[in-house]
């Protein structure tokens, strides 16, 4: 029997790990909100201070144009007595109608400066002749007899400020959420006061549990009814504004449940695991439910956990797939259709990477044979629901996120690794109807997205694209074997360039270019590994050289009768595919004729038969290729054909004249002029033709 203050310390352990970190959260949060009203004090300094210096450049305007008005006045006006009431009117006339200019903004009242003393020098009072300056938004009425003084009074009022022609907003004092005096006693303390009567119940409750005050189903029932509690007592908190906190009781309750099930099922052996395991499963329904209601996703956060948790707590070790699967197949249905509902972004990958864990760590434990269809039927349910709410996303938003990228790509691989450790090698076309199938299935989540000209929406387009070519390339490996790959390869990347010089796809054309090297390297291993064949052309090495010659040549035909724009780069490609292609060709004539004249038997030396076949097919080769130049005024052509007349003719005069005997060299010879003179000939004679090209 397990020590008794074992549930104790687990409570404790439970209370630390989900209320310490919660606190911590909103501590970081508070202290984000008060940093930012903090950096917000030198910008309103620095709007305040501009402000000020506008003011007392309008002024110093203000002060000059009475200066310059006073000078330019007469002296009797300057020096005069004080103006009477009766010459008031004559000063105004003289003013602009103010109904003439703009609406006229009555002064801002303002308590009267001091009147400080000065000299009669200093003195200048604003002549009443000068119009208001232009610049300024206001029209100023006239003023009264009383804003002017006499020489000798030895005082003046100075002219009023214009008011800022934008009002200055000082920033709201900080409230008492905010400050940091505020967080720490009306906030933290709150929270460490919450945890500390927490911990003295539990305190009293391992006291209790020590002296045998409460029993095994006391305990239990304990934890049920806190747990259950915290519920209510969250959506009291929320309802008083209190969210985050709310959320933080809500999860704390969930915890209690969750352990105490645990505890009653496992520990305490109170009722068994059918019990157990329903009870669990209602806990999360309750979460999720709160989380629902309060459109909080940290709520179902939460409830995800303890619905994740919930197999791991109630398991006896046995195997038990088909209560465990389908308990991850609902629960990661509602979840996700939940997510969907409520735009949450981090239920599914949560959801699919507990899913992943479950499903690798039973076959990696449990899996046997004879339990191949339940499995390959999970596998393909468990694809289907996470490859369900990003192509549900995508084909309403038209875009993939990050986090939904890495969801198909990672789902769309696992599952084939999954289908092709099943089912590889008995089920070979099993497997290849399935990697089929999952091209398919991309393909139209591909055909399913809104057309839109954005970078996001192309890269949700290439991601499908590209997992559906994918999936289809591999199908031909996985079905097929030795020269068919290369042949479907090579059919493949023809195909695959044509489509995208039809739809102008780089991405396409790329991918064709990616299987014509992959088309390259299995047949140089063909070249060197292949065994002699027996029949004449008829046979798996000429054939498999020449589909793809073919291959590459129709790729270059494409690209000359396509008017996609082509970059240079490319360009060169499709050239050096169609040398590539001819190179090939040539290479399988080659290889063809050697052994066939390597077998032959009409009594003379086999080597010098050899030799003499294969000058004589590259004469050949050469003229038909220059032929052929010369008529489709192709110089890349003409240029292969003549650099392989080259080629043999260093090859007659320094290899044939050595080693060949009399009859041989005569033949090597007579071909090679012929041949020479022809192609002289044919030179001539379309001369034209070529300056035409």
């Amino acid at each position: 029997m397990m020590d008794p203050i074992a549930p104790l310390l687990i409570v404790l352990v439970v209370l630390v790990l989900i209320v310490v970190p919660i606190i911590a959260i909103i501590a970081f949060v508070r202290t984000l909100s008060v940093q930012r009203s903090v950096n917000q004090i030198p910008q309103l300094t620095s709007r305040v201070y501009d402000l000020e210096q506008r003011v007392k450049s309008v002024d110093r305007k203000v002060g000059a144009l009475a200066v310059n008005g006073a000078e330019d006045a007469p002296s009797s006006s300057r020096v005069s007595a004080p103006v009477s009431a009766t010459q008031a009117p004559p000063v105004s006339a003289k003013l602009p109608e103010p109904t003439r200019a703009q609406p006229v903004q009555p002064p801002v009242p303002a308590p009267k400066p001091p009147v400080a003393e000065a000299p009669a020098a200093q003195v200048v009072p604003p002549s009443p002749g000068v119009p208001p300056a232009a610049s300024h938004a206001t029209v100023t009425p006239p003023r009264s007899t009383a804003a002017f003084q006499a020489p000798g009074s030895g005082s003046a009022a100075p002219p009023r400020p214009p008011t800022p022609p934008h009002p200055v907003s000082t920033p709201p004092p900080p409230n008492g959420g905010t400050d940091v005096e505020s967080m720490i006693a009306g906030r933290w303390f709150n929270y460490v006061g919450i945890l500390a009567v927490g911990l003295a119940t539990a305190f009293f409750l391992k006291y209790a549990f020590d002296n045998n005050w409460i029993g095994p189903g006391g305990r239990v029932t304990i934890g049920l009814l806190v747990g259950g509690l915290m519920y209510p007592l969250s959506q009291w908190m929320f309802n008083r504004g209190y969210q985050y906190y709310s959320e933080g009781i809500a999860g704390l309750g969930a915890g209690i449940l969750y352990l105490s099930v645990w505890a009653g099922w496992h520990y305490y052996h109170i009722f068994p695991q059918s019990y157990a395991f329903p009870l669990m499963i209602a806990i999360t329904a309750a979460t999720a439910v709160v989380a629902i209601g309060r459109d909080s996703e940290r709520i179902a956060v939460l409830a995800l956990a303890g619905g994740l948790l919930t197999p791991l707590l109630v398991s006896t070790g046995e195997n038990e797939e088909v209560a465990l699967f389908s308990y991850l197949i609902v629960l990661g249905g509602g979840m996700l259709a939940i997510a969907w509902a409520r735009k949450w972004r981090w239920i599914a990958p949560l959801q699919f990477a507990g899913t992943l864990v479950y499903f690798w760590g039973w076959y990696a434990e449990f899996y046997a044979r004879y339990e191949l269809g339940n499995t390959v039927l999970f596998a393909t349910v468990f694809f289907a629901v996470f490859a369900g709410l990003p192509a549900a996303r995508s084909t309403r938003e038209g875009e993939l996120s990050g986090v939904d990228i890495a969801i198909v790509l990672t789902n769309a691989f696992q599952y084939l690794i999954a289908l092709r450790l099943m089912l590889w090698p008995e089920y070979r076309w099993g497997l290849t109807l399935a990697v089929l199938g999952l091209a398919a299935a991309h393909l139209l989540a591909e055909r399913a997205l809104p057309r839109k000209n954005t970078p996001a929406n192309q890269t949700a387009r290439t991601i499908y694209a590209g997992l559906a070519l994918t999936f289809a390339t591999l199908a031909i490996p996985i079905r097929l074997d030795g020269k068919w790959i290369t042949i479907a390869f090579a059919v493949e990347g023809a195909l695959l360039i044509w489509s995208g010089l039809r739809i102008r796809s780089l991405a396409l054309r790329t991918a064709g270019f990616v299987l014509f090297s992959i088309v390259g390297v299995r047949l140089a291993i063909l070249v060197f590994s292949a065994p002699t064949p027996d029949t004449f052309l008829l046979n798996e090495r000429f054939l498999t050289l020449a589909i793809a010659a073919a291959a590459w040549l129709a790729a270059f035909f494409f690209a000359q009768q396509s008017d996609c724009e082509l970059g240079a780069g490319e360009t060169q490609t499709y050239y050096f595919l169609a040398i590539a292609a001819n190179f090939c060709f040539l290479l399988a004539l080659s290889m063809d004729v050697w052994d066939l004249f390597g077998r032959a038997s009409v009594g003379i030396d086999r080597g010098l038969a050899q030799q003499l076949a294969l000058s004589v097919l590259w004469i050949v080769y050469a003229f038909v290729l220059l032929v052929v130049g010369v008529l489709r005024k192709e110089a890349a052509v003409r240029w292969q054909g003549l650099g392989l007349l080259c080629v043999t003719i260093v090859k007659v005069f320094f290899f044939d004249l050595s080693f060949l005997t009399r009859f041989y060299r005569i033949v090597s010879f007579f071909v090679l002029g012929l041949v020479l003179l022809a192609v002289s000939f044919f030179y001539q004679k379309g001369a034209k033709a070529l300056k035409g090209s």
